[in-house]
């Protein structure tokens, strides 16, 4: 592939706060139950967020070392606080879209079955309520779907990690060790 004379490049977009998106907390008043009710995304993304990425068109060459791409990251240090209190709490903790009565999502929904089905108390937080704790928990977990299921504090899976756990017998065995600590 021919390489273009860089005066016949486009300039990069530079980032801009007034471009940046909304995100506007939710109108509807949290549930008391729900423990993430206040976090709330940010208005706008600091330029210190920044970080800088490759070049977006292989083969093209550009004046700068790079683009840049917005990432703001979701897990506070607050955040970071409520889920370690959260998932130290219970001995069995499922981050599910839904809840445990009304899954929102096939995978889910195994999960839950599973769980019951080996008659095991379990807390559910439903991630559908808060934007800003379903991309959180992605970084607190460093695993990028739902559900995710913690046992004794340990971040254990996902649906295909707990279905091939529970065929093999280790999940019951996990869970009867947490049942007796």
């Amino acid at each position: 592939m021919a390489s273009l004379p860089s005066a016949t490049l486009a300039p990069v977009t530079t980032f801009s706060p007034a471009r940046a998106p909304s995100f506007a907390p939710r109108t509807a008043a949290p549930s008391p139950a729900n423990k993430f009710a206040g976090y709330a995304a940010p208005s706008s993304v600091s330029p210190r967020a920044l970080t800088a990425v490759g070049n977006p068109v292989p083969g093209l060459r550009s004046r700068t070392s790079g683009t840049f791409r917005c990432f703001a990251s979701a897990l506070t240090p607050q955040l970071k606080n409520t889920l370690d209190t959260v998932v130290n709490s219970h001995k069995v903790v499922l981050f599910m879209k839904g809840t445990k009565d009304f899954p929102q999502c096939g995978f889910s929904n195994t999960v839950v079955q599973i769980l019951q089905s080996l008659n095991v108390p379990f807390e559910t937080i439903n991630i559908l309520e808060n934007e800003l704790l379903r991309q959180g928990l992605k970084e607190y977990s460093s695993w990028p779907t739902f559900p995710q299921l913690y046992i004794e504090g340990e971040f254990f899976g996902g649906c295909d990690i707990t279905v091939e756990a529970f065929k093999s017998g280790e999940l019951q065995e996990l869970l009867e060790k947490a049942m007796c600590s």
